[in-house]
């Protein structure tokens, strides 16, 4: 039995061994490393993003839990890849090209994680053509672009342009994010989806590969 409150309680205070010996704990008492996932880690990263969202908490403390988040998930995660069905979906993530900000896609990609996704991450200054050899390689559910500055925003337009090109666009959803980016930004260039931060980004995602 998943004691979820004592997996949020360590998992949001970010107290990484405390974190590693509950799920060894919970292992070698006969649970599955999904039903640790699922039932222990998973919940408790939601509360940690839904407090964030509704500014309880703030990107430090979210930062201490996606830490701590990991540390368990290293423990998985070489269970987890034996098995097929357990992670929820796959996503390759990067900043657009000419874009060196990673702050925000770094959080993303530990929220992501701490949800339950697989991803794959490309990285910053990422061109056009890479996103495109990534999504072919890696065939993942969801592409996510992120862009801090106004000058790189147009290079989510060009790779979303350019998926369509390449007949990949009815494969993968895509997803932007970043400080300049809007809403109305994202229906301009025909994303699937914005996200204002990470928390909602992976509300985004589970709702897009949950259709």
């Amino acid at each position: 039995m998943i004691d979820k409150e004592k997996f949020y309680t360590i998992l949001s205070q970010g107290k990484m061994d405390e974190i590693k010996k509950l799920t060894q704990v919970a292992l070698e008492s006969g649970e599955s490393a999904e039903t640790i996932l699922k039932e222990g880690l998973i919940p408790a990263m939601d509360r940690v993003g839904d407090k964030f969202k509704t500014c309880e908490i703030f990107i430090p403390e979210v930062l201490i839990a996606a830490r701590a988040m990991h540390a368990a998930m290293a423990i998985l995660k070489p269970i987890l890849s034996k098995s097929t069905s357990t992670l929820a979906a796959k996503i390759v993530i990067g900043t657009v090209k000419g874009d060196l900000h990673d702050i925000g896609k770094n959080l993303v990609i530990m929220m992501l994680e701490g949800g339950g996704f697989e991803v794959v991450d490309l990285g910053v200054d990422i061109p056009v053509a890479k996103f495109i050899e990534a999504i072919k390689q890696h065939q993942p559910q969801v592409v996510g672009m992120s862009a801090l500055l106004t000058t790189t925003m147009r290079e989510m337009k060009n790779t979303i342009q350019a998926l369509e090109g390449a007949g990949l666009r009815k494969q993968v959803k895509a997803i932007i994010g970043g400080a300049p980016v809007t809403e109305k930004f994202a229906k301009e260039i025909g994303a699937d989806g914005y996200a204002p931060d990470a928390a909602s980004a992976v509300d985004l995602v589970k709702s897009l590969v949950s259709k």
